[in-house]
């Protein structure tokens, strides 16, 4: 956390202890001696610089989280007033209530830390497709309110029973028979936290990798290596153009069946113990350094078109210009697209260059290996891990969040 960012938390659990009067215009509407805090309407509420509607956003809202207010002030775009949240951050009161509950504390946490890093359930529309109603009294009664494709995913955030058949809501409020649904099964693959600062080890991440006596193409082969396997190196010979890693006795694998991360030194524009993400696109890791210190190493999946085409990973440094906790991604809007899909929610979005970005992947679990349309896919649990190492952080009761003067973002090299 920078010091701009702890000093900012710092002030408004402070303020909230205290309880001082907002500040309001002069002469304007005193506020309710019973607020004690703001609720956001709905998700997606959006949160501006400064109190006006054409001010930078700084992120939004998620719903009924109630949050400190620090003034009231009249500005353009908003009928009500504007209400500052903290330092720089202004909500129109069109958007929210004002409610007597307390505000949460600045530790608190838009979303739960779960093992498998899932923010939600998800499920996958099932062959058949199904629908979605706005209302369950409206099921079988009339017109569906949504259509879901065969294949589209959706996070379900509460069950009902309806008419003797259960029914799933969607974060976005329908209802959907879960008869047409399938679990998702994230992976169970996870990244390592590096405590040594070392990157000794390698995962397994081809199916069919055995053993090799000798560090050679054509060696005779001992026992199967599991996909996903964590393997301490000894030693590593580059053969013919190939790397070997000696794991053990007379026991070798080729990095054609193995991915090992590798140290690099940081960007010109990382100062001494800076926290910064590097991918390193040949052998499809992800390291996360603290300065020159490696502290998190994963496997991921990257773009899988080359370099300046649509669906590469772009080589370069970047920042992360927006982190939001979930983001749909779909083509829905694409006339030319033959095959339509759209994956709702996708978790722990961190953009870095235009629509490339870090996010969960709960649909596969090929990392290691190039896949995607340019984004980088990580193991749920490691883009959960990733989104609470990097900056700026997720204030409390925010969904999505974009850097400012109070909060620097991470970079992100991509080689």
């Amino acid at each position: 956390m920078t010091l701009p960012a702890a000093s900012w938390l710092l002030s408004v659990s402070v303020a909230t202890a205290q309880s001082p009067p907002p500040w309001i215009d002069p002469g304007d509407v005193p506020i309710p001696v019973h607020a004690n805090s703001v609720l956001a309407i709905h998700d997606e509420v959006p949160v501006f610089e400064s109190p006006e509607a054409s001010a930078k956003r700084r992120g939004v809202l998620a719903a009924d989280i109630p949050l400190p207010f620090f003034a009231f002030r009249r500005g353009p775009g908003c009928a009500g007033r504007w209400i500052g949240i903290g330092p720089s951050a202004w909500v129109c009161q069109d958007k929210i209530t004002l409610s007597h509950s307390q505000p949460v504390p600045a530790s608190f946490s838009t979303y739960r830390e779960s093992k498998n890093g899932l923010p939600y359930p998800y499920f996958f529309v099932g062959r058949r497709g199904s629908w979605g109603y706005v209302h369950l009294r409206s099921v079988d009664v009339s017109m569906p309110d949504q259509n879901y494709e065969p294949g589209f995913a959706v996070a379900i955030v509460q069950e009902r029973e309806h008419n003797r058949e259960l029914y799933g809501r969607t974060t976005r409020g329908y209802w959907v028979p879960m008869r047409d649904l399938n679990p998702a099964r994230p992976t169970t693959f996870h990244g390592e936290v590096v405590r040594d600062g070392l990157l000794d080890f390698v995962w397994i991440h081809s199916a069919q990798a055995r053993a090799l006596s000798k560090p050679m193409a054509h060696a005779a082969k001992q026992d199967n290596l599991v996909r996903f396997q964590w393997l301490r190196v000894e030693e590593e010979k580059i053969v013919a153009g190939h790397a070997y890693y000696r794991i053990g006795e007379n026991r070798w694998v080729s990095d054609r069946d193995a991915r090992k991360p590798s140290l690099a030194p940081p960007p010109d524009e990382i100062r001494p113990g800076e926290r910064w993400i590097d991918i390193h696109l040949d052998s499809q890791t992800l390291v996360a350094y603290e300065g020159d210190r490696p502290v998190y190493a994963t496997l991921v999946s990257t773009g899988r078109g080359r370099q300046n085409t649509p669906f590469a990973t772009p080589f370069g440094v970047h920042r992360i210009w927006v982190k939001l906790l979930t983001s749909s991604m779909g083509n829905l809007q694409d006339e030319r697209a033959s095959d339509l899909y759209l994956i709702e929610d996708v978790p722990f979005v961190q953009f870095f260059h235009k629509g490339v970005g870090l996010h969960a992947a709960f649909w596969h679990d090929r990392f290691g290996n190039v896949r995607s349309h340019g984004c980088v896919n990580l193991a749920p649990y490691d883009a959960q891990w990733l989104f609470a190492f990097t900056s700026p952080r997720l204030p409390a009761g925010w969904r999505a969040i974009l850097p400012h003067e109070h909060s620097e973002s991470t970079i992100v090299r991509v080689r």
